[in-house]
C-alpha cells in the first residue's frame, strides 16, 4: 500500500534525531519536502543532503520544510547532521513503519544481488497534508534536487 498523489498523508510521521515525534501538523500552513533516502553518509545520500541545506533559505522562503527519512538510526542521524552542519530534522525510521506507508522500502537489486532497501523518492505534502507531488527514484537529481523542487 503505497501512498500517492491525492492521498493523505499521516499525521505521525515519527521519532527525529532528538528523539522527538513529528507530526503533519507541526508544520500547519506550509508545505513539506519529506524526502526518503538510503542511507546516511553515503555519496548519492550526502550530495542530496547538501544541495537541500545549501538552498535551505530559498526553499523556506518559497514556503516548504524539509524532513528527510532513512532506517538509521537517531545517533547515526545526529553525526549526520553535525557533520554536514544539516539544518532540519531527519527521522529515524528504523523499523520501516513510514517508508512501507509511503511505499518506499522494498526490494532491490545491484549487480544481481537482490535485497531490501530505500527507494530515493521525494513527496511534497500541501499545507492541509495532501501529498501533492512526488519525484520517484530515476527522477531524483541528488545534486540538483531543490531545482526539482521549486
Amino acid at each position: 500500500m503505497a501512498l500517492n498523489i491525492g492521498d493523505k498523508a499521516p499525521e505521525v510521521l515519527g521519532i527525529n534525531q532528538d528523539g522527538k515525534e513529528i507530526k503533519i501538523s507541526d508544520y500547519k500552513g506550509k508545505k513539506i519536502v519529506l524526502y526518503f533516502y538510503p542511507k546516511d553518509n553515503t555519496p548519492g545520500c550526502t550530495a542530496q543532503a547538501c544541495n537541500l541545506r545549501d538552498n535551505f533559505s530559498e526553499l523556506r522562503k518559497s514556503g516548504y520544510e524539509i524532513i528527510g527519512v532513512s532506517a538509521d538510526s537517531e545517533k547515526s542521524h545526529q553525526g549526520f547532521i553535525a557533520k554536514y552542519d544539516l539544518p532540519f530534522d531527519l527521522i529515524a525510521d528504523a523499523d520501516k513503519t513510514l517508508s512501507t506507508i509511503f511505499g518506499t522500502w522494498g526490494e532491490k537489486s545491484m549487480y544481481g544481488r537482490k535485497y531490501m532497501g530505500m527507494f530515493r523518492t521525494t513527496f511534497i505534502i500541501d499545507e492541509n497534508g495532501i501529498i501533492e507531488r512526488v519525484i520517484s527514484p530515476k527522477e531524483v537529481k541528488t545534486k540538483d534536487h531543490t531545482a526539482q523542487i521549486l
